[in-house]
């Protein structure tokens, strides 16, 4: 069994070298990702795991427009609940560093919601605004990609998730 599983990881790495070819005459093309997020929440003081989903269209190597969506975690206490998500839509300019790997920023606008629920009251704290984001993307083969960003959603909430959120995630080209 160990043998077979190292034998799948060497066929799939080899495959992958052989896809990694040079990426800088890329055509305009649509993308989706997903990804785990993680925000600290304000009340106790933890992070807590939550899932992106995004897509964009690449108009060349260096612009984009991309849209997602964040659940930016749920949090249970002793005095409560809270939920929170954010949308956003952006412009994306990225800067190859080679080959395989590349620096990039978004900067749009967002909408966020933080929600909080205990027996005694529920609040309810949206928020549009300015969204920004600086990350890295690793290309593992034409249609494939690693991703990992810092983002931003708007002003600083009163409860729920903070508005810094990292995020690691996949990428596909089409």
């Amino acid at each position: 069994m160990k043998k077979l599983i190292v034998a799948l990881i060497a066929g799939a790495a080899a495959m992958t070298a052989a896809q990694a070819q040079n990426l800088t005459d890329t055509q305009p093309h649509v993308y989706a990702g997903v990804g785990v997020s993680t925000a600290k929440n304000i009340q106790s003081d933890d992070y807590k795991l939550g899932g992106k989903i995004y897509g964009g269209y690449e108009f060349n190597r260096t612009w984009a427009a991309e849209a997602g969506y964040s659940d930016l975690g749920d949090h249970d206490a002793a005095n409560g609940s809270t939920k929170g998500h954010g949308t956003y839509i952006a412009a994306k300019a990225t800067m190859p560093i080679n080959d395989q790997l590349s620096a990039y920023g978004k900067v749009g606008v967002q909408h966020s919601e933080r929600k909080f629920n205990s027996p005694a009251f529920s609040l309810k704290d949206s928020d549009t605004g300015a969204y920004g984001a600086l990350g890295v993307k690793y290309q593992l083969n034409q249609q494939a990609a690693l991703t990992a960003e810092y983002e931003r959603y708007g002003k600083e909430k009163d409860f729920g998730a903070k508005s810094n959120v990292w995020t690691v995630g996949v990428e596909h080209n089409f």
